[in-house]
């Protein structure tokens, strides 16, 4: 069985991560991790003596969010290879461009039997203004999908915990 695990560092992905890790998958499966990130678009200032960017703001950011998806990417397959059966294959990538194309392309060429996703649990308004990826996901992909859903009390906790310290 092929398990294609996207990642993204948030609680929400910890928790896909946990799900696959206490499952008693067939021996000889293969897990994959994978995490996208999207590069800026970049923009022509506004009128002609605008702001600019430094040169190098681009190339910057490409290798400051790769890294740090490989860092992301790194945290999962350290826990997945320390818990899971060593029959079973694990590796992980990491691909620039948007959540939903990367996830469901991947899975399409990689020939994966189940993408499991991480969902943030957004309300309405939230999903309207930034959309699902997990929605999307199971919207499109041609295999089967499992959305892990992080506890309420937990995602909030870890969420909101630097705007409860600046309320005191």
């Amino acid at each position: 069985m092929k398990i294609l695990l996207a990642v993204d560092g948030s609680p929400c992905s910890d928790a896909a991560v946990e799900e696959v890790v206490r499952r008693p998958w067939p021996e000889g499966s293969s897990v994959k991790v994978l995490s996208a990130f999207e590069l800026p678009t970049p923009i022509a200032p506004l009128t002609p003596g605008g702001w600019s960017l430094p040169i190098n703001y681009f190339e910057e950011m490409d290798v400051a969010l790769r890294k740090q998806a490989q860092i992301i990417v790194n945290q999962a397959l350290e826990k997945l290879k320390s818990t899971m059966n060593k029959t079973i294959a694990i590796d992980g990538q990491c691909v620039p461009g948007p959540p939903r194309t990367v996830i469901l392309d991947e899975a399409e060429t990689w020939g994966a039997d189940l993408i499991v996703v991480g969902s943030h649990g957004y309300r309405a308004w939230e999903r309207f203004l930034l959309g699902s990826v997990s929605q999307s996901v199971v919207s499109h992909a041609k295999c089967s999908v499992e959305v892990v859903r992080c506890p309420e009390a937990d995602r909030m906790s870890k969420e909101q915990a630097p705007a409860k310290e600046k309320k005191r």
